[in-house]
C-alpha cells in the first residue's frame, strides 16, 4: 500500500513539475528558461550547474544542522558526550574537502563558460563557424527610444525589427546615441550594455525558426517601455527574400537623415521602417560624433506632459 502511494505521489509530483516548467518557459518573464539559441542555451546550462552545486551544499548543511539539533538536544540523551574529544580527521576531511571540491568544480565550469559565451569571441559559436558559411554582421544603434539595425554587407538598415538567418553565426557591434541601454534577446543571447561613444560586441546563432522578443533591459528614459523589437529567425531562403524586400524600399539613410531619426521618439506603435541604402561607415561616424560631444536633446514637453506630446508626435511624419 505504501509503495503504491509513493509511486502515485512521485508521478503526480513529476507531472506537476513538468507542467510548471513548461508554463514558466512559455511565460514572457521566464524566457531564459526556454533558450532557442546557442548562447542562451549555454548560459542556462552553466546557471543550472551553479544552482545545483550551491543548492546541494546549502541543502546538505541545512539537513546536518537539523540532525545535530535533534541528536544533541539537551535532555534527550541521544548523543554521547566525550569530555576528552578534541580532533577528528574525518571531520577535517569533510569540512575542508567538500568546499575545496566544490570550488574546484565550479572554477572549471566558470573558466570554460567564460570562453564559450564571451560576447567578444564566443567559442560556442566560432569553433563551428567554418562549415556553416559566411556570418552576418549587424551594427546595432540604440537611440531615445528606438533600435536601428544596420546590415553593412547589404548596405541597408531596419528600424525596430531584427531578421536573421538560422544556422548562421551573427556578430553584433553595438553603440548608443544618448544613454546606456541594454540589448537583450532572452531566448537567443544574454544582455549586454549599449553605451554612447563606445562599442560593445555580442553574437548569436540559432537553428530554430521563430519570432523572439528583444528588449531594452536597462531603464533609459520615458520611452524605454516601448523600446522592444521582434527578432525573426528565418530560413536562409526567406532571409534573402527579406533582404530583397528591404532593398526595394524608397527610403534611404545618410548621416544627415540619421540625425533626424536619432531625435527622441517614443515608439508606442512599434513602427518598423526599412532603409534600402545606408551611407557606409555610419556606425563609426556616429560613435566618433558622440565621443566629440554630439547630443540629441530631449524636449522638456516629452516628460512634462507625455500624453500631449504623444499626440503631437503622432501628427509628425517620421522616417
Amino acid at each position: 500500500m505504501f509503495n503504491k502511494q509513493a509511486k502515485q505521489l512521485a508521478l503526480w509530483g513529476g507531472g506537476t513539475l513538468a507542467a510548471l516548467w513548461a508554463g514558466i518557459a512559455n511565460a514572457g518573464i521566464f524566457w531564459i528558461f526556454d533558450p532557442q539559441g546557442k548562447m542562451a542555451a549555454t548560459n542556462l546550462r552553466y546557471m543550472v550547474i551553479d544552482v545545483v552545486v550551491m543548492g546541494a551544499i546549502v541543502g546538505l548543511t541545512a539537513l546536518l544542522v537539523i540532525w545535530f539539533m535533534w541528536k544533541y538536544s539537551k535532555g534527550k540523551n541521544r548523543g554521547k558526550y566525550d569530555a576528552h574529544w578534541s580532533h577528528s580527521n574525518t571531520l577535517e576531511v569533510v569540512v575542508w574537502g567538500i568546499p575545496i571540491i566544490a570550488v574546484g568544480f565550479l572554477s572549471y565550469f566558470a573558466v570554460k563558460g567564460t570562453f564559450e559565451i564571451n560576447p567578444y569571441n564566443p567559442t560556442v559559436i566560432t569553433k563551428h563557424m567554418a562549415p556553416k558559411g559566411d556570418p552576418v554582421d549587424v551594427d546595432v544603434i540604440a537611440t531615445d527610444w528606438q533600435w536601428l539595425f544596420v546590415y553593412p554587407q547589404y548596405h541597408m538598415a531596419v528600424a525596430n525589427e531584427l531578421v536573421l538567418p538560422v544556422h548562421t553565426p551573427v556578430f553584433f557591434r553595438l553603440t548608443s546615441t544618448a544613454v546606456t541601454s541594454g540589448f537583450f534577446i532572452p531566448q537567443l543571447v544574454g544582455m549586454i550594455d549599449v553605451m554612447p561613444g563606445m562599442r560593445t560586441k555580442n553574437a548569436l546563432e540559432s537553428d530554430r525558426i521563430g519570432v523572439y522578443q528583444g528588449i531594452a533591459s536597462d531603464y533609459a528614459g520615458a520611452g524605454t517601455s516601448w523600446m522592444t523589437f521582434p527578432t525573426k529567425m528565418v530560413s536562409k531562403g526567406d532571409f534573402q527574400s527579406w533582404v530583397s524586400k528591404v532593398q526595394a524600399s524608397p527610403k534611404t539613410m545618410t548621416y544627415a537623415s540619421f540625425n533626424r531619426f536619432a531625435e527622441p521618439y517614443i515608439n508606442v506603435h512599434h513602427r518598423i521602417v526599412y532603409f534600402s541604402h545606408v551611407e557606409d561607415g555610419i556606425f563609426d561616424h556616429l560613435m566618433m560624433e558622440v565621443m566629440d560631444g554630439k547630443t540629441w536633446p530631449l524636449p522638456p514637453a516629452m516628460t512634462e506632459n507625455m500624453v500631449a506630446y504623444l499626440q503631437k508626435q503622432a501628427a509628425e511624419q517620421r522616417d
